[in-house]
């Protein structure tokens, strides 16, 4: 169905005008529908995952395998949402990355069609990805069927010290999952 502005009110999250294809660092959080704890559970600070967190997981890892344009960095899966840095690498990060995007200046925005197919390569077509296979894998594995809400959040990430802290962030993700903003009995 096409865009229609009077029948579609949803509206992006996305930084409006950026290209997510681009390279850079970027901060993901992906939740489970519902924020169901599908893929494990959390004991005294210990990550347990079961064998949907462990599809999950193989996913994730295998991001780089199917975007060779996409490096994985710090990440965790957790029972009820994933966490996780992508960098993207342009044509001219033969070999290096810079941090983040700190040279940061908007395109233009596409305004006629607000919500469009995810480009290839692109930050959307990553998620797109991991979502379909840790999908499928739950629908042939298991009796669940409805795995992840709509959408995601991200952040790109411009500095160093924003790098620095949202990868401890993911690294203590376990240690504070009884303070965390997903946390569900």
């Amino acid at each position: 169905m096409p865009y229609n502005p009077h029948q579609h009110h949803r509206k992006s999250v996305r930084l409006k005008g950026y290209k997510y294809a681009q390279a850079g660092l970027y901060f993901l959080t992906i939740c489970t529908y519902n924020r169901e704890c599908l893929f494990g559970n959390i004991t005294n600070g210990q990550l347990f995952l079961n064998d949907a967190g462990q599809a999950a997981l193989k996913c994730w890892e295998a991001i780089q395998q199917h975007f060779p344009n996409a490096v994985v960095h710090p990440f965790v899966i957790m029972p009820n949402h994933v966490h996780g840095i992508i960098a993207l690498l342009g044509q001219e990060d033969a070999g290096c990355l810079r941090v983040g995007a700190e040279n940061f200046l908007p395109l233009h925005a596409n305004t006629e069609h607000q919500f469009q197919q995810p480009i290839s390569g692109s930050i959307a077509s990553i998620v797109k990805g991991f979502k379909i296979g840790v999908t499928t894998w739950c629908r042939l594995n298991s009796s669940i069927v409805t795995v992840w809400q709509r959408n995601y959040y991200d952040h790109i990430i411009r500095n160093d010290a924003s790098y620095r802290r949202i990868a401890a962030y993911i690294e203590n993700n376990p240690v504070n999952w009884e303070q965390d903003r997903f946390f569900v009995r």
